[in-house]
């Protein structure tokens, strides 16, 4: 066989409009990955990838087949211990100062309903943000599902109260491990109620009443999840938006609130 005749790579051709990129590379690639969970089982999902790198003026374009590369090669399983992997790799791949990944995938969990126990799995967002430069940086975030009952309209009616389903987006950094199954848990016990897959009547009746003896408004759902961010001790950085799909109103209610160190 022939040798392979050699092609010409443009992407290394110098630049000369003196321009720096600050990010170049790949969005909206579905990859399959596993998930560790915090009992170490694996969980088997499709994530949504972007990967980026920082371009130097000189350079005229990036290697894109390489972030591909790197992901196949690195990136088959997503662990909060080791998140960076990916990322110190495309820095070393592509002689870049920065490299960014985001996964953002469905992470399943199993949940009993509350009084006939019978078991049913309940599906999150979840994403991972990492950076990688001189030092590393990841931002885990899950979008929750939960109930809010209103405290004005408990306290104003007779019978009832109005109630709803919002959805909690948690972002977090912590120089200590801190599990997804963790963060949910967090969201879910600053609610009114967690959610659930499958509810017989008496389970319902449950979850009903618990809603109603805990009602929160949208201020009191993140005030209560920042209050555990800070009660846990290591979350270094935390960011709480919750939004509520109003069941009288044709509007959501939102509320949003960020530690700044400093």
């Amino acid at each position: 066989m022939g040798s392979m005749q050699e092609l010409t790579d443009t992407q290394n051709e110098r630049d000369y409009r003196n321009l720096p990129i600050d990010r170049v590379g790949i969005k909206s690639l579905k990859h399959p990955v596993v998930v560790v969970g915090r009992d170490g089982d694996l969980q088997h999902t499709v994530a949504d990838v972007s990967m980026a790198v920082n371009l130097p003026h000189e350079q005229r374009g990036t290697h894109m087949s390489r972030f591909v590369e790197v992901l196949n090669e690195h990136g088959n399983c997503l662990d909060v211990r080791e998140p960076g992997m990916v990322s110190r790799e495309l820095q070393r791949r592509l002689k870049a100062e920065r490299a960014w990944v985001s996964y953002q995938f469905p992470f399943f969990r199993s949940k009993r309903a509350p009084v006939t126990e019978k078991e049913s799995s309940l599906s999150y967002e979840v994403r991972f943000e990492i950076e990688a430069g001189k030092t590393e940086d990841f931002v885990l975030t899950v979008m929750v599902p939960v109930t809010t009952l209103c405290p004005c309209s408990k306290a104003i009616s007779e019978r009832g109260a109005h109630n709803q389903r919002g959805i909690v987006t948690y972002s977090l950094r912590s120089p200590q491990v801190i599990w997804i199954e963790d963060a949910i848990e967090t969201v879910e016990e600053s609610a009114s109620s967690e959610l659930y897959s499958l509810l017989k009547r008496p389970d319902e009746k449950a979850v009903t009443e618990r809603a109603y003896d805990n009602p929160v408004f949208v201020e009191d759902l993140v005030r209560n999840v920042a209050r555990r961010s800070v009660e846990q001790g290591s979350i270094s950085w935390y960011r709480v938006e919750a939004e509520n799909f109003e069941s009288i109103h044709n509007h959501s209610a939102y509320a949003e609130i960020e530690n700044k160190p400093g």
